[in-house]
Parts: C-alpha cells; sequence; structure tokens
C-alpha cells in the first residue's frame, strides 16, 4: 500500500491532538462537578449564584500542569468542548437594531409631515419585506412626496459638513445608511460589554451580517428577566471628576479601621466555613451588573482569611501594584471588593460625595482592573451624553490613534467648564457605570471640540468613539427571537443524546461484525476512529455540541460505514468472481473509491449550503456533520485499507475474511428487471404525491413558530395531563382555537404549549401579557398554581421549564432562508453530477429523483396528520430535508457510478440490460446500508427525545424513499431520457477505452 506511513503518521498526530482537547474536556467537566458539589444544599439543590462565585473565584487560578505548562480554568474553557443552550440550559436572544429611531434622530426629530408618513408606511410595508428598513424609507419617501428633498430635512448641525440643502436624495441616503451601520456596530459593541460582565461562563454574541440584528447565547442562564432588562437597556454615557487617592485619604483610612476591626471579630467568631455566610448574590458576576457600588445593604464583607498583617484590612491587601497611581485589582478579586463597599457599616463611612466605579477592561497584558474613586455631588454627572453630537476616530499631532468628540452648544459650555475646573487631572467617562477611560486635560476646551489622546490602537480609538457616540444617537433593541431552554430540559437531552449514540453506536457494531466477519471488526474500529475524531475536532475549533448535533454523529454512524460496505461489497465481489484475496482486497479499495468520493462530497455539499445559509441549532447539525463525513473518509478509506495490509502482511490471508456462514451468499446473483417495472413505479409515486396532495389542502402541515412567528412555552406539572383536554379550556378562553397548539413533550406531565396571540407585537411588555394570560389560562384549566421554580410531588403545581419566541420578520427570514438551502443543494448537486458524468441527463435524472423524495416527505407528514401524528415543520425539519437530499443522492451516485464502469466496458448493445445489471450489482451495498442508517435513524426516533421527533421520523420516511427512488426513478428516467444519445455515447467511450488499451498495451511491448 502507498503511502502507509503518511496515514500512520497523520492518524497518530490527530489522535493525539484530540486526546489533548477531549482530556481537557474531562477535566473541566470535573471541576464544574466540584461547583456543583460546593453550591449543593443538604436536598440536593443546587445555589447557581454560589456555584458562579465558586467557579470565579478560580477563573485564573492555575488548575492544570501538563509537561510544565500551566493551565488556568480560564485557559481551560477556551478550549475545552462547549455544549449548546439545549444540552445545558440557557437562553438564545436574537435583538434588532431599531433604524427608525437612528433616522429620527439624523433628522432632529423633524415634525416634516411627509418625514413622519415616510416613516410610518416604510414600517408597515417592512412586516412583510425582505428589503432594509432604509430601502423601504427611500421608496416610502419618493411616493409621499414625489420630487421631495430629503436635504430640507437632514441638513442641520449634527450632520453639518456631511449634508448639505444641495445633497441628493442618494447622498442623503448613503449618510442615514452608513450612521445606521455605525448604531449597530455600536450597539453591539455596548452589548458585548453587558454580555462580557454577565458572569456566565463562555458567553457567546455575534453580529448577523446584511441584517440589523445581534445574536447572543447565554449558558447556563436562570434569570431571562433580568437578561431581558440587561440587553434592552438604554446606555447611559456621562463625564465625572475623579478623586486622586491622596484627595480621599482621611476617607480610606477610616475604611481601613473599621473593616479591619469586622475582619478581626469574624476571625475569633467564625470556626466554621464562612463562604456559608456569604451572601452568594455578592458575588462578581451578579455584582458587577448592578447599579454603582455602594449598593443595597449588606452586613458581609470580604473573607477574613484575606489578611494576616494587623491593622491592614483586605481593601488595601488585596491591592496590587497597577502601572500608575490608583486602585487596582485582580479580576478574580473584585467581588470581594464588591462586597466590602456594601456592608453597612463601611457604606456608612463613604460620603455622598464619593462613588467607586470599576473600570471596564483589564490593564493591558494584565488582569489587574482599576476601581476609580469618583468626584459624585449630588449624584448627579457634570455631563452626559445626550450633549454628544458627533465622536470619531481621528489622528492626534503624532499621527497616534484619538478620538474627536463634538457636543452641542450647552455641552460645549460645560464640558469647557469641567475641563477648566480640572487642568492636570482627570476626567472619567462613564458607560452604563463603567469607566472606559480617564484620560488627563491638558488646558480648556472651548467650542465643544476635543481629542480624547491615550495609548489606543486604531480598534480601541475606533471603538471609544462608537462608544461615546451611542449616547448622542440611542438605537433602541427588541427582542424579535427569544428561546429559553431550562436546566431540566439540558439535563434530559443530555441523557436522550448520550443514550442515542451508544444504542446505534452498538446495533451497528454488532451487524457489521455479523456480516462482514473480521472485516466488521475493521470496520467497527475505523467507526470508533470516527467517532473520536469528531469530538475533539469539535473541541479544537471550539464548536459547541448541540442535540441537533448529537443526531449529525448519530447519522454519520449509520452512513461512515457506507464507505466500508461499498469496498467490502466490491471485495466479495472480487472474490466470486475467482479472483486472489490479495488482488481482490486491492481492487475492491480501487475500484470503491470514486463511488466514496461522489457521495461523500455530494452529501458535504448539502452540508456546507446548511452552514451558511441556516441558523441556530441547523448550523451544529451542519457543523458536525461536515466534520463527520471528512472523518469518516479518512477513517473507513485510509485508516482500514492499513489495518487491512498490516493483517495481511506477509500472504498471511487467514487473518481476514469478508463474509460468515450467516451472510454467504446472501444478495448474490441477482436479477431483477428493475427497469421493466419502471412505469409502475412512477404510477405508485404519482398516487403517493397525489394523496399526499389532498391531505396537505385539506389538513396542512403544522407550521412550527420558526416558520409562523409566534410564542412557544415548555410546561411542567407535578401530575400527567391530557393534551386534548388542556387546549380545550385555553381555547375557550383568550386564546382561539386556531391560536393555541398544545401537545406532550416527552413526558406525560410536559407540555408544549404554541400560541400565535398577538403574533405581530414583539415587545418586552406583550411578551409579558401572553405569558401571564397563559399561566392564568392554565391555573384556570387545571386548577393548579404557577410556580417559578422547583415543583413539589402532588402539590398542585406547575411551572414553565422553557420557552421561546419568534418575531413575524424573523419568520419570514428563516423561510426564505429555507427555500435557498433548498435550491442552492438542488443546483449544487445537478453541477457536480453534470461535471462527473459530463451528460445532462444524469444530471437530471438525479435532480427529479431529489425532487420526488422531498415530495414524499412532505405527503408523509401531511398523510401523518390525518391519523392524527403532528409533527412541526421547522429549522430542523429542513435540516432533515436536505440531509435526505444528501443520503438519496449518494444511493444514487453509487448506481450511477456501476452503470458508468459497465458502459465503459460493453457499451450500447443492451442499454438496458447493462442498467439492470449495474442497479442488481449495487442492491446489496445499497440494501444493507439502507438498512444499518435506518436502524440508527429508528433510535434516534425512539430515544432522541421530542425535539428530534420529527427530524428522525423524516429521515426514517427519507431514507426508505431514497433507497427506492434511487433504483426505481433517477436510473429509469435518465433512460426515458435518452436511450439513443446515451447509447451512441457509450459506444463511442468503449472505443476510446478499447483505443487507450491498446495504445498502453503497445507502449508496453515496444519498451519491452
Amino acid at each position: 500500500m502507498k503511502n502507509k506511513n503518511t496515514i500512520v503518521f497523520l492518524t497518530v498526530v490527530i489522535t493525539a491532538l484530540c486526546l489533548y482537547y477531549l482530556s481537557i474536556t474531562f477535566f473541566s467537566r470535573g471541576i464544574q462537578a466540584d461547583a456543583v458539589e460546593y453550591a449543593q444544599n443538604e436536598s440536593g439543590v443546587v445555589d447557581q449564584t454560589k456555584k458562579q462565585a465558586y467557579l470565579d473565584s478560580i477563573w485564573m487560578e492555575p488548575v492544570l500542569n501538563i509537561l510544565g505548562a500551566e493551565f488556568t480554568y480560564k485557559d481551560i474553557k477556551e478550549i475545552e468542548l462547549n455544549l449548546g443552550l439545549d444540552l445545558q440550559g440557557g437562553m438564545h436572544v436574537t435583538l434588532e437594531v431599531s433604524p427608525i429611531e437612528i433616522i429620527k434622530g439624523l433628522s432632529g426629530n423633524s415634525q416634516d409631515a411627509d418625514f413622519l408618513t415616510a416613516i410610518d408606511l416604510a414600517a408597515e410595508r417592512q412586516r412583510n419585506s425582505q428589503a432594509p428598513y432604509t430601502e423601504l424609507f427611500e421608496q416610502a419617501y419618493n411616493e409621499t412626496a414625489p420630487g421631495g428633498k430629503l436635504s430640507r430635512i437632514f441638513a442641520n448641525a449634527a450632520n453639518s459638513g456631511r449634508v448639505s440643502f444641495e445633497s441628493t436624495n442618494s447622498d442623503v441616503m448613503g449618510v442615514i445608511n452608513e450612521e445606521v451601520d455605525l448604531a449597530i456596530d455600536r450597539a453591539f459593541q455596548i452589548l458585548r460589554t453587558r454580555v462580557d460582565r454577565f458572569g456566565t461562563s463562555q458567553p457567546n454574541i455575534q453580529r448577523l451580517q446584511g441584517t440589523g440584528r445581534i445574536q447572543i447565547e447565554l449558558p447556563g442562564v436562570d434569570n431571562p428577566a433580568r437578561v431581558r432588562k440587561l440587553l434592552q437597556g438604554v446606555a447611559k454615557l456621562e463625564f465625572w471628576e475623579v478623586y486622586e487617592p491622596n484627595e480621599i485619604a482621611s476617607t480610606l483610612n477610616a475604611i481601613n479601621t473599621e473593616l479591619d476591626k469586622i475582619e478581626t471579630a469574624a476571625k475569633s467568631a467564625v470556626a466554621t466555613d464562612l463562604a456559608s455566610e456569604i451572601q452568594p448574590a455578592a458575588t462578581q458576576s451578579e455584582n458587577s451588573l448592578e447599579a454603582e457600588l455602594p449598593q443595597a445593604a449588606d452586613t458581609t464583607v470580604a473573607d477574613s482569611t484575606e489578611t494576616s498583617t494587623p491593622g491592614v484590612s483586605s481593601f488595601f491587601a488585596l491591592q496590587r501594584q497597577g502601572p500608575y497611581q490608583g486602585f487596582f485589582y485582580d479580576l478574580a478579586d473584585t467581588g470581594k471588593i464588591n462586597r466590602i463597599f456594601n456592608n453597612d457599616a463601611i457604606a456608612r463611612l463613604i460620603p455622598s460625595n464619593l462613588a467607586f466605579k470599576w473600570g471596564v477592561k483589564a490593564e493591558e497584558g494584565t488582569e489587574l482592573l482599576q476601581l476609580f474613586a469618583i468626584k459624585s455631588a449630588r449624584g448627579e454627572a457634570p455631563l452626559t451624553g445626550e450633549v454628544v453630537t458627533d465622536a470619531r476616530q481621528s489622528l492626534d499631532e503624532r499621527a497616534r490613534p484619538a478620538v474627536s468628540m463634538q457636543m452641542n452648544s450647552i455641552g460645549a459650555k460645560k464640558w469647557k467648564n469641567l475641563t477648566g475646573a480640572n487642568i492636570n487631572r482627570r476626567v472619567a467617562i462613564v458607560l452604563d457605570n463603567y469607566v472606559y477611560t480617564a484620560p488627563n486635560v491638558n488646558g480648556e476646551i472651548p467650542n465643544g471640540s476635543s481629542q480624547i489622546m491615550g495609548n489606543f490602537t486604531v480598534e480601541e480609538a475606533q471603538d471609544l468613539a462608537n462608544i461615546l457616540k451611542a449616547g448622542s444617537l440611542p438605537a433602541p433593541t427588541r427582542i424579535v427571537e427569544e428561546a429559553v431552554v431550562g436546566p431540566t430540559l439540558g439535563i434530559e437531552a443530555q441523557r436522550q443524546g448520550v443514550t442515542s449514540i451508544l444504542a446505534g453506536l452498538l446495533i451497528v457494531v454488532i451487524f457489521m461484525i455479523a456480516y462482514y466477519a473480521k472485516g466488521g471488526i475493521v470496520a467497527n474500529v475505523a467507526l470508533l476512529f470516527n467517532i473520536f475524531f469528531i469530538m475533539g475536532i469539535l473541541a479544537n475549533l471550539s464548536a459547541a455540541l448541540t442535540l441537533p448535533g448529537i443526531a449529525g454523529i448519530v447519522l454519520t454512524i449509520g452512513m461512515s460505514i457506507d464507505a466500508n460496505v461499498l469496498i467490502f461489497e466490491r471485495i466479495r465481489e472480487e472474490l466470486r468472481n475467482g479472483i486472489p484475496l490479495l488482488q481482490a482486497i486491492s481492487s475492491g479499495y480501487k475500484k470503491a473509491y470514486s463511488s466514496i468520493i461522489d457521495a461523500n462530497v455530494t452529501t458535504f455539499l448539502t452540508g456546507l449550503i446548511l452552514y451558511f445559509l441556516g441558523q441556530g441549532p441547523v448550523k451544529g447539525f451542519a457543523i458536525t456533520l461536515m466534520i463527520g463525513i471528512i472523518c469518516s473518509f479518512f477513517s473507513a478509506v485510509f485508516i482500514t485499507r492499513v489495518i487491512v495490509t498490516w493483517m495481511t502482511k506477509r500472504g498471511n490471508e487467514s487473518n481476514i475474511s469478508f463474509d460468515t456462514p450467516l451472510s454467504r451468499g446472501w444478495l448474490t446473483n441477482i436479477n431483477i428487471d428493475f427497469l421493466g417495472k419502471r412505469r409502475l413505479a412512477y404510477m405508485i409515486s404519482v398516487i403517493v404525491i397525489a394523496v399526499g396532495a389532498i391531505a396537505l389542502s385539506t389538513n396542512g402541515l403544522r407550521l412550527g413558530v420558526d416558520f409562523k412567528g409566534g410564542r412557544s412555552y415548555v410546561v411542567k406539572f407535578d401530575q400527567p395531563m391530557v393534551a386534548s383536554d388542556v387546549k380545550a379550556s385555553l381555547s375557550s378562553g383568550v386564546f382561539t382555537e386556531d391560536g393555541v397548539e398544545v401537545k406532550e413533550y416527552n413526558a406525560s406531565n410536559i407540555l408544549k404549549v404554541t400560541t400565535s396571540y398577538k403574533v405581530d407585537e414583539e415587545s418586552t411588555e406583550v411578551d409579558n401579557e401572553v405569558r401571564g394570560t397563559l399561566v392564568t389560562g392554565l391555573a384556570s384549566a387545571t386548577g393548579k398554581t404557577f410556580v417559578d421554580g422547583k415543583l413539589n410531588p402532588d402539590a398542585g403545581e406547575f411551572t414553565i421549564i422553557g420557552s421561546s419566541k419568534v418575531g413575524a420578520t424573523i419568520a419570514d427570514d428563516i423561510k426564505n432562508s429555507s427555500y435557498k438551502s433548498f435550491g442552492f443543494s438542488i443546483l449544487a448537486i445537478f453541477i457536480y453530477i453534470l461535471i462527473r458524468f459530463r451528460r445532462w441527463q444524469f444530471s437530471l435524472g438525479a435532480i427529479v429523483a431529489l425532487v420526488h423524495d422531498a415530495f414524499i416527505v412532505l405527503s408523509a407528514f401531511a398523510i401523518a396528520g390525518w391519523f392524527g401524528i403532528s409533527f412541526e415543520i421547522d429549522q430542523v425539519f429542513i435540516a432533515a430535508l436536505l440531509t435526505i437530499i444528501g443520503y438519496s443522492i449518494n444511493d444514487t451516485v453509487v448506481v450511477f457510478d456501476r452503470i458508468r464502469e459497465n458502459l465503459q466496458l460493453k457499451g450500447s448493445k443492451d442499454l438496458i440490460g447493462t442498467f439492470n445489471e449495474s442497479i442488481n450489482s449495487t442492491i446489496s451495498r445499497t440494501l444493507i446500508t439502507s438498512m444499518t442508517t435506518l436502524i440508527v435513524v429508528l433510535v434516534l426516533f425512539i430515544f432522541g427525545g421530542e425535539v428530534l421527533r420529527g427530524f428522525s421520523f423524516a429521515l426514517l420516511i427519507g431514507i426508505l424513499v431514497g433507497t427506492y427512488s434511487s433504483v426505481f426513478v433517477a436510473t429509469p428516467t435518465v433512460v426515458d431520457l435518452t436511450k439513443k444519445t446515451l447509447g451512441a455515447a457509450a459506444d463511442r467511450e468503449k472505443e476510446s477505452a478499447r483505443a487507450r488499451a491498446s495504445a498502453k498495451a503497445e507502449a508496453t511491448a515496444q519498451q519491452a
């Protein structure tokens, strides 16, 4: 075997890397288990705040040493395999930044009638349009005021130098589009800072390019209301004077004396673990999001063990040497400092004109955070962000990045007074109670123009300019999509995922050994390598493992043996033809290679399209599927070849076998006239699709909130409930019968309630109203009491353990994205088949089969509705449909590949016979692969839980119909399209192949 050493080397390297990343993941899980044990009370309830406090305390501490390299808990979290929100609980939010307020702000809140009419008209049209709001606004204004000039509205002091009365509408719209983009960037920066400060591990925030939306994921969140308030709060920009340490020396000494007394008394009085006395709510993750220090009274302070120096309290003992004068503390100690200021006795010592505020980020190259002493006379900032009209990244006199800022006339006067009173002192620029910068003032700044200089990079200067500008041009955000997964659902999803993987793996392993003997053992080794590589690469890429991702792994288990089945069936075929074993092995791998390549590429293309056009959980599925395809190709083709070569070295053929007494002779010598039955097959397909069309027109499909918008809630009761009774009761109230759906979800005491009530209204107030209405309706329907937390058994209670919301606009986007995914998948496969087989008839035959499969699956969903079996059509269903396309084309390509091979050998003498022979010779591979994949998907259907029920049902139907269509639709379509042209082309290829063989033989003879 060629390149054997290279394959062994790559396998060892990849295995070592996967071991490294997965071992770190297992170690991290151990730390989290310790945190859970620490935060668990006697009744087994975990205090999430206390758990987070434990993790915060070791965030920057070395917790692992590998060959002399120390890893902090922060380092470990950055390289471990993450779990998606559906596996650990948490909150997913998509925010939309309102361009309406941005445009109104640019206009100086113009009251022009045409302008306001255009604003309202564009907002109304946006509900049913995918066009950007600014484009709709321009169209609406041109309709409302034909020939009107936008410059008369936007030529104001705030836009001086950019918009004049001579500016064209196109010029004005250019400025508006730029400002909308900048406003979204500013909102993103503010939200990212808030999210990073939220106190949850591994938060994720990203801007969805091409939209005005920002997507945020917060694992482990157990207070959705707080998150909504955090994300939708208005940014508050302030300018404050700063005290130097020597100016507040008396206050600091008083704090030190009082705190030392408290800590000394605590040492002598407390003999047990002081952690139980510390209020969990005062951790860094909690306090860092609340109002400025000091906060509400708290009788506790920092741990009394922080200092052992008499007369020196922990406030001073925890201080670190910073790059310049000031108060600097380790990030891990900020929660302890917060607890000091929350103590009643300490808070009384702080005068009313003094407040402490943290810097927003650690000093460069350190993990030190500065605490600023702010002059807070009367609690009001001398200057606020409302006066800032513009802020831009610029360069100072030494060409270093800086920030130029412009204020209105009122602000200019206040800024002049503030800077004049603080020459050679610092002025803090504060956003949301965090100090972003506190530059020294070099002199009085008149006219409201100023430049902030510091040790900025270009990016930092741009960020600061955006932050400053956020105060002058607010861009309100609204939640257009939301999903909350409670920890109970997350744990259940983990259990279901693990069960599905283990059950699917066990079945495939047993079958492969039973059917292929020692060859099956080799395939199973490759399968284990495949799963191991998938998990390791996911960790290496810092990707999150989601429940759909687990579905991708389960599906990969079924599909990954396809390559080995192709190879082994080819080997068995060669052996039946009397070829010696070693030669049969070499020939089997060689002949199967092109089919394996084509099958994997077509499936990979669908995964790639899913990744780029899918959203949320679909992306997780696509990533896992693509990684699985690459890993399965490497393990099934190359690793198995190395193992088989090793087993048969020195001609020891008894070490390997590819059949058992049970499988010997199965699916061999088949001679069925498949093409002779094609018209019957066409008729069967037409009948099924026609029945499905009737079911679709009468019963329809049950669209999930992904496609129609709305809100859904997962409700857990203390006793089993009847879904139909609950729906009947809810439908008689505020919710109409068409506006609410209730179905059992994973267990008889858990219901999923979906409603389109007030679907077009997306404000937080309406969210709370709908939730409150549902709670009231359920309480009335069931006679039970709502509790916001853990249920007490048989206490007559219910709680909401999960929820999701999709706005109407987002739902339209998801639908359009789904259509594009399907269309692009069909187009990509058509082009690939055309390139590989060089005949459009093969491409068209494959596409006809794929569209046929999609229609059959949709028909099956509609027909199932007649029998009371209802599955939601959502994003995960679209992932299933595209997976079916990939799987079906996989089957079709294998048949096409054998047809191409036989045509080159035999020409067109008996075209129908050649096609039939090709189908018959590949039917064993087709049935074996379909059976194993079908069994694995059945396991997913049984154990995968309600989230994946529709997904796995679609795959069950899709695998069956995909196998059928590759034999009875794709191949017959090719025959019926081009009997004559295909035969002529085959004859030409046959003659060409003979000519090449003759030339090669002649060249060999001449060399001899």
